[in-house]
């Protein structure tokens, strides 16, 4: 995976050519990436979805995470980022069922990775339609679900932790289920700006497509 080709920019977007996936997070290019959230009510609650990043994963292993993302290659639009769906999760779904939310820029700084992304963020609201997760497992060890306005309080700093519940795939390929409480810490690092704004587009969603 390291030797994808991903499109470079500058701090202006501006595009400045391609380097290879372990270029752009050695040296801290500026590169494009597809986000998808997931979200479906159910007995009037809203939930919002979580990946479980496979504890094999470099980056950010065995961490709730954005339901299904991914970077984009050199080759491929906005709207081709729609395979994570298919690909991570199993959810096969058309770039025109998806509402997009906003592109945001961020930026992650560990040791000796730099993640810079243009992220191109979309919600996928599953309304009546079955989810049956179908997880690529050298990516995806589980999938989780929320209270979407519990884990809006967790992100302000109004609760510690929320309740989350799901399964993770053992390590025989069985579904083992997921019943607990968690805090911030059990999710991926995305700058707290990242989640305010992915938040309140969410949240204006649901405003705005009550029944």
């Amino acid at each position: 995976m390291e030797i994808e080709m991903l499109k470079i920019f500058d701090d202006k977007r501006n595009e400045i050519g391609t380097a290879t996936r372990e270029e752009v997070h050695r040296l801290g290019y500026w590169h494009e990436t597809f986000h998808c959230w997931l979200i479906k009510e159910e007995n009037n609650t809203t939930y919002i979805y979580f990946q479980l990043r496979s504890k094999l994963k470099k980056d950010y292993p065995n961490l709730l995470d954005i339901t299904a993302a991914g970077h984009l290659l050199s080759h491929e639009s906005v709207e081709d980022g729609i395979r994570e769906m298919k690909e991570e999760i199993g959810i096969d779904v058309s770039i025109k069922e998806l509402q997009f939310l906003d592109s945001i820029d961020y930026c992650v700084t560990k040791e000796n990775f730099i993640d810079k992304e243009i992220a191109h963020v979309f919600l996928y609201d599953s309304k009546d339609k079955p989810l049956d997760f179908i997880l690529q497992v050298e990516e995806v060890s589980g999938m989780a679900r929320a209270d979407f306005y519990h884990f809006a309080r967790l992100w302000s700093g109004e609760v510690k932790e929320i309740k989350i519940e799901g399964f993770e795939i053992s390590s025989i390929g069985e579904r083992e289920s997921i019943d607990k409480t968690v805090g911030k810490e059990a999710f991926v690092s995305h700058e707290d700006s990242y989640y305010a704004s992915i938040i309140d587009c969410i949240q204006n969603y649901i405003e705005n497509h009550k029944d």
